[in-house]
């Protein structure tokens, strides 16, 4: 299986603070547990991957209190992130689905 290397981007930058973008990839490592535990269908994959985006929505106010966001950037870095964990399970659900509940 290939490595998934979360979040790098957001790591590498310290506009983001590292206890926040932890919060993030404590979130994406509980989708990756959830894809090991056996056979999903794709509409339950996309409410796995619905509910930790909205997770990750809900972190936007404690990135502001420390002076950041979860903008551009971080977008991508999340994205790629997902990109990697569904082409690590061979998912073949479309990134735009896959984090459509964003907000940011």
């Amino acid at each position: 299986m290939k490595e998934i290397n979360y979040l790098e981007i957001m790591y590498k930058d310290d506009y983001y603070p590292n206890f926040l973008v932890d919060k993030i990839k404590v979130l994406l490592e509980d989708g990756v547990q959830y894809l090991q535990q056996g056979t999903h269908s794709l509409e339950e994959i996309q409410a796995k991957f619905d509910e930790i985006t909205r997770s990750i929505n809900d972190l936007e106010d404690e990135f502001d209190q420390h002076h950041s966001e979860i903008e551009t950037v971080a977008r991508d870095s999340i994205a790629v992130t997902v990109m990697e964990i569904l082409q690590a399970y061979n998912i073949e659900l479309d990134i735009e689905d896959a984090i459509r509940e964003r907000e940011w």
